[in-house]
């Protein structure tokens, strides 16, 4: 993996839509997390509330790069990353806030795997719960039983193994992880054609990550860098719009593992199962199989000593800030 040059800023892209109040507590954040400088582009999707224009009057690490309206979460993290072909960005929603020295521990563990295309913190919500952000891809029989069974008994040990539950959290490699905050080596970003601008929000970091895999490229946790993030904005904002994006870009994803003539009938089925799903949705209120999460902040490893898993454990971590709007929630369900 590429080193950081000393000097050349970090490029830290986030995707914007109207993030109010939180995208302060972001950039506030952002420099206790890094030695590094840092340039940060708003990749913005049509703000309405003044917010980013007044970032960038602000602050001069602060650039405004707009999309041109509600292009989606990936073809924005892409303008954003543009020009950029080289070394390590870091792409992240604007409701995330960083712990002090959080983006620095993300590149000590990415100088440790030289294979690593994308390296992801510890996600806490800001009760202080750990988010399940590093998980397997899904595959039809994890990925069945997850859909199916996820809101009515979410103990169940199709979304336990998809999600890791049952680990520890440790420094290791990973299916995918969220796109809502990770560190990217972008020779190998751009080496597979960046995010996928057909995912309009949901799965595009699955995509991303199972795409990076196939190339020999690797996905790794990394809970020593901690950061929270508020989350599900567009969700609550949208819930029936949300419904529907989360399913086609779930049906996307998967019809494109199966493409072959033969496997017609599965995606028929898959169509169908996902139609259902979403009816379900629709009906409950629920937009998804909800995330449990995996354990207490308490329950995080210190500063990794090494790729064998042994760590110590890290002090506590406080619950965030107010509410944002993200216009990327979490890719998986």
């Amino acid at each position: 993996m590429p080193e950081v040059s000393p000097g050349t800023p970090l490029r830290v892209v986030a995707v914007t839509f109207s993030p109010g109040d939180t995208l302060d507590g972001f950039l506030d954040s952002l420099a206790a997390a890094t030695s590094l400088p840092v340039e940060v582009v708003l990749a913005d999707n049509g703000s309405t509330d003044g917010v980013p224009e007044r970032a960038v009057a602000e602050r001069p690490e602060v650039t405004l790069l707009r999309t041109g309206g509600n292009v989606g979460y990936g073809a924005a993290a892409n303008a954003g990353l543009a020009g950029r072909t080289s070394g390590f960005a870091l792409v992240a929603n604007p409701d995330v806030r960083f712990e002090p020295g959080s983006v620095d521990a993300l590149l000590d563990v990415a100088a440790r795997w030289p294979r690593a295309a994308t390296v992801g913190p510890a996600i806490l919500t800001p009760t202080g719960e750990l988010y399940p952000s590093a998980r397997d891809l899904p595959r039809l029989s994890t990925g069945i039983g997850h859909a199916l069974l996820g809101w009515v008994w979410p103990a169940n040990p199709w979304t336990a193994r998809y999600r890791r539950e049952d680990e520890a959290p440790r420094e290791r490699p990973a299916g995918w992880l969220s796109g809502s905050c990770f560190l990217v080596d972008l020779e190998a970003f751009w080496s597979v054609g960046g995010f996928d601008p057909g995912y309009f929000m949901y799965f595009e970091d699955v995509d991303l990550a199972e795409r990076l895999g196939r190339h020999g490229w690797l996905h790794v946790y990394a809970p020593s860098a901690v950061v929270v993030h508020e989350g599900g904005h567009s969700t609550r904002r949208e819930p029936h719009r949300m419904a529907r994006v989360h399913h086609t870009s779930a049906l996307r994803f998967l019809s494109g593992q199966h493409p072959r003539r033969r496997d017609a009938p599965l995606r028929t089925v898959l169509r169908a199962g996902l139609g259902a799903r979403m009816l379900t949705s629709y009906v409950s209120g629920r937009v998804a199989a909800g995330a449990r999460f995996q354990r207490p902040a308490a329950d995080l490893p210190a500063t990794p000593a090494g790729h064998d898993g042994h760590h110590g454990r890290v002090g506590s971590v406080g619950p965030g800030g107010p509410a944002g709007l993200p216009d990327h929630d979490d890719g998986g369900s």
